[in-house]
């Protein structure tokens, strides 16, 4: 069942009306921290801030807030968040994908604990891989980012920041959640200081039986897997001028799909020494290491045929120096350079192949007038594959009364080309014997195949093949008003975030089997604009309420002009005449909603040592493909998965102090829908259902 447009909003009332890194430079911020313990982020600048202070859009997702929802993957959290949605991609080893200011997941750089996570084997990055049982806080910043985080980070920057032992005896907890479709998933952590030195732990196993969302097919949609977690951090305290942490942390996952295999390996270690010279100066020495490898190969079982290898391996190398220095209280530099080596290895290149890229950036945040604060800052990059990127961003906040303040901020993105856009060598035997090519390989590919006589016609010039691929670029805008009086707190963000020579697909050739041969090139311009409100309501220490909304549009610039000029037409399914569209009855980008709502309701109860909580989703529609082969998502296109409401529901109690036992629902209403992209005779839903859990949790 869907929850209706009024079902949502009665459903908001009567429930409104029943029932907050970088540790050594916190030792120079004491006043800042004071203030607020629970909202301190580091990600936006990259020194300690004050969330309630920052002149950008940022989101914080506590570490209370985790474990009372009950979940246990980061895709799930974030999908409560405002102006986030989790995205499915239907290409190859796709995966979820995380979609901010409806700005895809290419586009959104994922960082643990500060350092970037690599493994986008078809662009997105599949965030069901990140247990959160030992996350301190989620720290997400919209629009580009690229001025501190260079490439990757044009549309936004998601922090997983774990957590740091803070007491002298041995603690930790231990707990199980069992959900729908034999979901089972323990997890262990320890942690502890001893004198100058201390150590946390993390181990995490997840597994479940799948589900599956197209019924009258072979198969499931989501096949039987088992995946684990193991984090272990160091941390030594020298003295009052130098510290050292170190982290190693390593995630397996196998999918049970035999006889075909799919096997997925993340490692990553990090070593960081933290070095005080003076009260002002604070510099970091980080290094780096991260390897990601998938081992895929989908078997014909009929005849035991090996149809498609993609085995994938990359490795990332970054060493990175970072440089504070505290001019006075309100005034703080900082910079920075760095190097990376990154190589990937993968059976649909015909080679290995690797990047190399040099950086620098700087920072500088100060207050030019006592109620204003302005952020000015810009990086560098050299690569080795395409052209050098200047990314610099400004931002500013002024308060207009106690209050009342006003924040903006403009700021450049660049994306680089990836592997795949550049080394692709892919020929699908198992899907019709069509061919994708990578820039730097298309000329060849395109000349083999010529050789093989599978060519019929070239549908580009020969001196067109092999032409360098630009950086995709952008500009983002944002313009906030906050409000903040007693028991309320309010925000209202305007964006708009302009992207030029996004790399897209085109066809090359046409092969004599009827199929085509694809590359890429720089073509598309699009936007996404909009606005976001936050709003929060304490009315007392037990009860809090949260409420967000996203109004969203995204168009592309070239398919607006060739509507206005006439040269887009549509079959009108209910006249079955040809007709030419207008500007209205373009709908915009693939997969995205004008309208998207979160509420969210905690509520505790000290006397009983217990808490619930509601937390409401609601996304309007949006159309997954260009249906009517005008080359746009429109009005007339029958792809459209109509809006739906997510309602999910926890409560929790504490037994004997260190027991807590939790159970909830995840789509209390039992939402599944259709799919319009089923085949007449099938039927293929959008959600498998409600999901029912329980948890206990033991504290030590």
């Amino acid at each position: 069942m869907i929850l209706n447009k009024n079902g949502f909003f009665i459903y908001f009332f009567l429930f409104s009306f029943l029932c907050p890194a970088q540790e050594s430079f916190k030792k120079h911020n004491d006043s800042i921290l004071m203030e607020s313990l629970d909202e301190v982020i580091v990600t936006a600048t990259r020194t300690v801030r004050q969330l309630s202070s920052l002149p950008l859009p940022v989101t914080l997702i506590s570490k209370k807030q985790l474990q009372q929802t009950g979940v246990t993957r980061l895709n799930e959290i974030l999908n409560e968040q405002t102006g986030i949605i989790i995205t499915p991609d239907a290409t190859i080893g796709g995966g979820e994908g995380v979609q901010i200011q409806g700005i895809a997941s290419d586009y959104i750089l994922v960082l643990l604990d500060g350092v970037p996570v690599v493994g986008r084997s078809s662009g997105n990055l599949d965030l069901s891989r990140f247990a959160i049982g030992n996350i301190k806080q989620i720290e997400v910043v919209k629009g580009p980012s690229s001025s501190l985080f260079g490439s990757e980070a044009l549309g936004g920057v998601i922090n997983i920041i774990t957590e740091k032992p803070v007491s002298n005896k041995i603690g930790g907890q231990i707990s199980h959640r069992t959900a729908s479709f034999n979901h089972q998933n323990t997890n262990i952590s320890l942690n502890q200081w001893a004198n100058k030195i201390g150590y946390s732990f993390f181990a995490d196993r997840l597994s479940t039986d799948g589900y599956d969302l197209s019924l009258n097919q072979e198969g499931k949609t989501v096949n039987p897997f088992f995946n684990y977690t193991f984090n272990g951090r160091l941390f030594y305290d020298h003295s009052d001028q130098l510290d050292v942490y170190a982290s190693g942390r390593y995630f397996f996952q196998e999918f049970d799909i035999a006889p075909s295999t799919s096997e997925e390996k993340d490692a990553n270690i990090q070593l960081r020494i933290n070095h005080n010279p003076s009260k002002k100066i604070n510099l970091q020495y980080e290094l780096y290491y991260t390897n990601y490898i998938t081992n895929e190969n989908t078997i014909d079982a009929a005849n035991n045929n090996l149809l498609i290898e993609n085995d994938f391996d990359q490795k990332l190398f970054r060493p990175e120096i970072r440089f504070n220095y505290a001019i006075n209280p309100n005034n703080t530099l900082t910079a920075g350079g760095g190097y990376n080596f990154e190589t990937l290895d993968r059976s649909l290149f015909t080679e290995k192949v690797s990047f190399d890229s040099q950086y620098v950036f700087a920072q500088y945040d100060f207050k030019p007038l006592e109620k204003l604060n302005l952020i000015a800052g810009a990086r560098f990059d050299n690569h080795s594959e395409y052209n050098s990127q200047l990314s610099p961003k400004i931002s500013a906040r002024y308060e207009l009364t106690e209050n009342l303040a006003i924040k903006a901020s403009v700021g450049s993105g660049f994306k680089a080309p990836d592997f795949r856009q550049l080394y692709l060598d892919f020929t699908n035997a198992a899907g019709g014997g069509y061919s994708i090519f990578g820039k730097d390989v298309e000329a060849e590919g395109i000349q083999r195949l010529q050789n093989n006589n599978e060519i019929a016609t070239l549908q580009v010039d020969v001196s067109d093949l092999g032409k360098k691929l630009d950086a995709e670029s952008s500009v983002g805008y944002n313009l906030g008003i906050v409000y903040k009086e007693g028991k309320l707190s309010s925000e209202l963000n305007f964006f708009r975030n302009d992207f030029k020579n996004l790399i897209d697909t085109r066809i090359l050739a046409a092969k004599t089997n009827g199929q085509n041969v694809f590359g890429y090139i720089n073509r598309e311009s699009v936007y996404t604009q909009g606005l976001e409100i936050d709003l929060k309501y304490r009315p007392s220490n037990q009860l809090n309420f949260s409420a967000g909304y996203q109004l969203l549009y995204a168009y592309d610039k070239n398919k607006k002009e060739d509507i206005e000029n006439g040269e887009v037409f549509a079959r009108d399914p209910e006249t079955l005449s040809t007709i030419q569209l207008k500007k209205s009855d373009y709908f915009g980008l693939e997969n995205r909603s004008r309208h998207t709502l979160n509420f969210k309701a905690f509520y505790e109860i000290p006397k009983w040592k217990a808490n619930a909580n509601l937390r409401v989703t609601y996304r309007s529609k949006f159309g997954l493909t260009d249906r009517n082969g005008n080359g746009l998502l429109d009005d007339f296109d029958d792809s459209f998965v109509d809006g739906y409401a997510l309602v999910n529901l926890a409560f929790g109690k504490t037994f004997f102090k260190h027991y807590q036992l939790q159970f909830g629902a995840n789509n209390l209403l039992d939402f599944k829908g259709n799919n319009p992209l089923a085949a007449q005779d099938s039927k293929i839903l959008i959600n498998p259902g409600i999901q029912l859990f329980t948890k206990l949790n033991i504290q030590f």
